[in-house]
């Protein structure tokens, strides 16, 4: 979606506000995932996989796992750089929204890249086999497990990181992307006034639905619902999580027969392809929802 937008409107009218709930520690180096894939995405040099550094190696990891140390969370050598630069600069007492700004300026990044906020916040996920962190759930157990609770950890005492309330009261039109209303995109909204800040756009906010039927697009979307008290997986579930800070819902054709209970919900449907296979699906649904909530 942050791509698709970035092709339709430029670089530098885009912002973008990213979950650093997802962030970890590996090797000692402080790894923020989402940060990361929004700045490679942005630069053109994120890998066809989705995630990482185009055409990385993975000798390092290799020879961490000559030394027996678990190596199932994949960072590439070239990968590898950014988390080095982050950790040195944040033990010079630099804040995470500077840090960030910093790579996006040495990659050619034209956008402003955002963390949610500068505190940490974690999340973590109860299983009946123990507790995780996002990245051990989603990484190193595959989602497989059930989810019997989720709490954001430090999110009470986080605030805002700089220009993120200002980038929400000043923007055009705020696209809340496809992605979990639980983790991800709920974590950021639960940082506290940011929720309040986007309710207050709310005319201006379109949401697009990760979902399509009773199944997520991509990701354990599902299990995280359910996990949070939300035993549907669905549009219509989606569009009443959003309900209070999107006036517009954007959700897949095959989804059509569910409008009328948005309507019922004061929340304006619009039916389209929310497939985004590859760059040129991402700026033709960027558009629509664009044209959703009145154009750029």
């Amino acid at each position: 979606m942050v791509d698709g937008l970035a092709q339709v409107v430029g670089q530098p009218q885009l912002t973008a506000i990213v979950n650093t709930g997802d962030d970890g520690d590996f090797y000692g180096l402080r790894v923020c995932p989402d940060l990361d894939i929004c700045t490679y995405t942005l630069a053109g040099v994120v890998d066809a996989r989705g995630w990482g550094y185009r055409d990385d190696g993975f000798r390092c990891l290799e020879g961490l796992a000559t030394y027996g140390l678990e190596t199932w969370f994949g960072l590439g050598d070239r990968d590898l750089a950014t988390h080095v630069y982050r950790t040195q600069r944040m033990r010079e007492g630099a804040a995470l929204h500077t840090i960030t700004g910093e790579l996006c300026a040495h990659l050619g990044v034209r956008a402003t890249v955002l963390p949610m906020c500068d505190e940490p916040v974690r999340t973590r996920i109860s299983t009946p086999e123990g507790e995780r962190t996002f990245q051990e759930y989603l990484v190193k157990h595959g989602a497989r497990e059930q989810i019997t609770s989720l709490r954001m950890e430090g999110i009470d005492a986080a605030r805002p990181a700089p220009g993120v309330l200002q980038a929400i009261a000043a923007a055009r039109r705020i696209v809340i992307a496809p992605s979990s209303p639980v983790v991800s995109i709920g974590t950021i909204l639960g940082v506290p006034g940011v929720r309040e800040a986007v309710a207050a756009r709310r005319a201006d906010c379109v949401a697009v639905s990760p979902i399509i039927g009773n199944a997520p697009i991509e990701g354990p979307a599902h299990r995280f619902l359910a996990g949070a008290g939300y035993p549907e997986c669905s549009a219509r579930q989606m569009a009443r999580i959003y309900a209070d800070v999107a006036g517009t819902f954007v959700l897949a054709d095959a989804d059509a027969a569910v409008a009328p209970e948005l309507e019922a919900l004061g929340v304006r449907p619009v039916c389209t392809d929310i497939l985004m296979p590859d760059r040129p699906a991402r700026a033709r649904l960027a558009e629509r929802v664009l044209e959703a909530v009145g154009g750029p």
